[in-house]
This record gives C-alpha cells, structure tokens and sequence, in this order.
C-alpha cells in the first residue's frame, strides 16, 4: 500500500468520524444544550479554581496578584513546613482522623443496617410514614439542627435527662470536651441515616427474588439469607460507597465544626477545614501571610484525601471485582 493510498484512507476515516459527531449532536442535541450548564458549573468552580493552587507555594499579596506575588522560601514549600512543624498540625490531624474514623465505624454502616431492616417491612403505609420520618433531619438546615442539638444536651435537656435518669450527670454537655465527638457523630447518624438508606434500598430492590426462594427451599432462615443474598447483593454499592467515604478521610465539615464548639471544646473540636477557615478567613489565629498558609493546609488536605481515595480502591479492585478506576 502506497502513501497515497494511505493518506485517503486516513481522510476517509476523518471525515466518517466528523460525520458521526454531526449525527450524534443532531440526533441528542437537547441532551448535549442540558449538560451545558453542569459542564460550565464544574469548569468554572472546580477546575478554574485549581489555578489559585499556586498561592500555596506563593507569599501571596492581593496587591501583586497571583502570579506577581513572590514564591515562599525552601522553593515554595515554607508554608506546607510551617504547618507540619506547628502545634496545630498534630492537634488538627488527631482529631480530623478520630471523628473520622469515628464516622466510618459508626456512622457509615448505619444506612446499610437501617435499609436493611426496612427491606423486611411489609406494610407500604408504615414503610413511608418511617422513610418520612428518618428523611426529615437531612432537609433541616445546618444551623437549626446544631441549635437543636445544643439544645437538647444543655443542662435542661431532654437527652440530658434521660442521662440523668440512667444515673448520669446533670451537666451542659455541648461544654465538656470528652463528649464532643460523642456528640458530633452521633448527630452525624441522625441527620444522614435515613436519607443515606436510599442508595442501599435501591441497590436490595435489584436483587433477584428467585435467589430468595431458592435460599428458602435449601432450608435458610432469614438471617442466612440476609448473609449468603442480600449482602452479596448490595456489596458492590456498599464497596464503592467505602472508597469514597475513604477519599473524605480529612474532610469532617467546618460548618457543622464552628456551629458546634466551644470555648472549652474547641481543642478537641477544632479539625483541619476549621482551622482553614480560622487562619484564612476568621483571622482568629493570625498568622504571616495568612491567606498562602491555609491555602497550603488545604492542599494538603486534598493530597491526603486522593491518597486515601486510591488506597482504598486498589485494595478493593485487588480483593473484589469492583472498583472506581
């Protein structure tokens, strides 16, 4: 084959790809004017934003801008160093880490374990009034369910006391500093279990019912078939949701963090993103340029995040089937 023959070759090629992407875009047209609004959301708050990474490595002035600002010492990582050497560092990453953990333990199999026991609810009415019910606290805005939460654990608290009937103390509990992450998990499972069951319901209405009846007709009670069905079943959607629980490891929310500490809990409450926002923005803690140091301890935050995210997914794609990449 000659280089002629070849060259109309690779035209022909061209020109059936240009005419299959003409065809395409004619035939799903809206479908493609719909995906313009998402594409320009994420360009403009998730990847244009990414340039303002460099303010990290930066003394950054707003005078100067971005890029006519000077580069920070020890070739731009002074400020990663700064943080890595400062007290901050390790009280932040302790308490990050065990309210996260906390919230994998305790807060991440809690939808699972409630969609299960609302799989085995016969009746329609029922199932919906508690659906209703449980859905309720993930539409109530962050602010009314920290004041609600403050509220219930102040000295004259309900959950207070019912503490106190069990034998426990009458004490302001949003003021003691061992029960903060107590508190802040387990308002975690309360706002979030009910609405995180919709994923994991979904996932049990696809499984096989066939699969049921042959687990009965080999002589499995509802326990067996719960281990040897229905959690095989949902495995592949509880997998994936654990990677990305994994890949938000650093990431216990600011909001939820300021609205809930105190005075006396704020060394045990305060987290990595709280402390973003103290240093960046709250000028609570003022530090020389404040604005690149937060910026650092941002960015490594996301690090860590995508770290964990591909940790746990080779450890599931070497061990399991399913994976995200």
């Amino acid at each position: 084959m000659n280089a002629c023959t070849k060259k109309n070759i690779a035209a022909l090629r061209k020109g059936s790809i240009r005419e299959g992407i003409a065809a395409e875009l004619k035939r799903n047209y809206i479908l493609y004017i719909l995906t313009i609004p998402i594409v320009v959301y994420f360009v403009a708050f998730c990847y244009l934003p990414m340039f303002g990474l460099v303010v990290a490595f930066k003394n950054y002035s707003p005078a100067k801008g971005i890029f006519g600002s000077d580069w920070a010492a020890m070739y731009g990582f002074a400020h990663f160093i700064n943080y890595f050497k400062s007290d901050m560092f390790w009280q932040t990453m302790k308490n990050t880490l065990l309210i996260s953990a906390m919230n994998l333990i305790f807060s991440f199999p809690a939808p699972i374990i409630f969609a299960l026991m609302l799989n085995e609810i016969k009746s329609a009415k029922y199932k919906k009034l508690i659906q209703t019910i449980t859905y309720l606290p993930h539409f109530i805005s962050l602010v009314v369910i920290c004041g609600m939460i403050s509220r219930f654990f102040k000295t004259d608290g309900i959950i207070t006391s019912i503490i106190v009937m069990f034998g426990g103390e009458k004490l302001n509990y949003m003021l003691e500093p061992s029960w903060y992450r107590g508190i802040y998990v387990g308002s975690e499972i309360w706002q979030s279990f009910g609405w995180g069951s919709i994923i994991y319901l979904s996932a049990l209405s696809s499984i096989d019912q066939e699969l049921y009846e042959a687990a009965f007709l080999d002589g499995a009670g509802k326990w067996k078939q719960t281990l040897h069905v229905t959690l095989p079943g949902i495995a592949p959607t509880i997998i994936i949701l654990f990677i990305m629980q994994m890949g938000k490891m650093l990431s216990v929310g600011y909001e939820k963090t300021l609205l809930m500490q105190t005075d006396q809990t704020i060394n045990t409450a305060r987290v990595i993103s709280s402390y973003v926002y103290e240093v960046g923005i709250g000028a609570q803690r003022p530090v020389p340029n404040a604005l690149s140091y937060s910026s650092a301890i941002g960015l490594f935050q996301s690090v860590v995040n995508i770290l964990f995210l591909c940790m746990a997914n080779f450890i599931s794609h070497k061990f399991s089937e399913t994976s995200l990449f």
